[in-house]
């Protein structure tokens, strides 16, 4: 995992992992940005989910427990080259 983190973090966002439009709104004003999220119940996936984000330096956040967030625009761009869309 250590040499092909950008390949396992694939095999895991394409099992438990997503990518979306968010949309907010700010003042009035509407914002739709690209995000990645990953759900898992298992701390241990979780976790060597995190550490291969970090092995990439992607920026990255937990949303819950079980709920990891990628939004920054160029965290997402470095998943993007990574995980590449689900088949």
């Amino acid at each position: 995992m250590t040499a092909h983190p950008g390949d396992f973090l694939r095999g895991l966002f394409h099992s438990d992992g997503c990518r979306f439009a968010n949309r907010v709104t700010v003042r009035g004003r509407a914002y739709v940005y690209p995000r990645y999220m990953f759900v898992n119940e298992s701390a241990d996936i979780m976790g060597l989910c995190q550490w291969s984000l970090d092995l990439l330096g992607v920026d990255w956040r937990m949303s819950r427990r079980n709920a990891l967030s990628v939004a920054r625009r160029d965290a997402v761009a470095t998943v993007d080259r990574h995980v590449g869309p689900k088949s």
